[in-house]
């Protein structure tokens, strides 16, 4: 019995650590190997925000959380000198962005003087999600759950393109939580 126990051990963890070899060499080592369509149509390399410290969040219009964007908008020019960049993603996973994205520009750009690069409309969650959100629930998986569960979840890649954090929606922008992060990882050597 007890031997049985041990093969039966033993076959679990080479299973496991096949497993996690294998999605560990699949997919981007980093984030600043993706790319990703902007608001405009432009592909955007993010090579090109190699060595800066990104927060990542996909948003909507039509939520009880889209005033973070002026938290947002906040946190962007106060590090943004700093080697900081804020990255949003719309996204209709949650039936609260029914706009197409020049409305979405428009919305931003008028109601919160959004600066920071928007990116296309798409799904964030699901079989479909986006690469740069695969990537994302890859390296940080949620509490409960691996996928995105609201609008307005957080994510913060250091300057060596990893993901280091993630928040939920009720995670403000401007909380000490994320302002202490991400000062911790613009003071980290590139």
């Amino acid at each position: 019995m007890r031997l049985l126990l041990i093969v039966g051990v033993c076959f679990y963890l080479s299973l496991t650590s096949a497993n996690a070899i294998a999605s560990t060499s699949a997919g981007p080592k980093s984030f600043f190997e993706l790319s990703a369509t902007d608001i405009s149509g432009k592909k955007i390399h993010f090579s090109q925000f190699r060595g800066k410290v990104v927060l990542v969040v996909n948003t909507a219009s039509e939520c009880g959380f889209t005033p973070q964007l002026k938290d947002l908008e906040d946190i962007y020019k106060k590090y943004l000198n700093k080697g900081f960049i804020v990255l949003a993603f719309p996204s209709n996973d949650f039936h609260q962005e029914k706009q197409d994205n020049p409305e979405i520009l428009k919305f931003t750009q008028k109601e919160y003087k959004i600066s920071f690069p928007l990116f296309d409309k798409g799904p964030i969650r699901g079989k479909d999600k986006q690469p740069v959100y695969q990537f994302l629930t890859d390296q940080k998986p949620g509490v409960l759950f691996k996928d995105v569960t609201w609008n307005f979840e957080k994510f913060l890649i250091n300057r060596q393109g990893q993901v280091v954090d993630r928040w939920s929606s009720m995670t403000s922008p401007s909380s000490n939580s994320i302002l202490n992060r991400i000062e911790l990882a613009l003071a980290e050597p590139m």
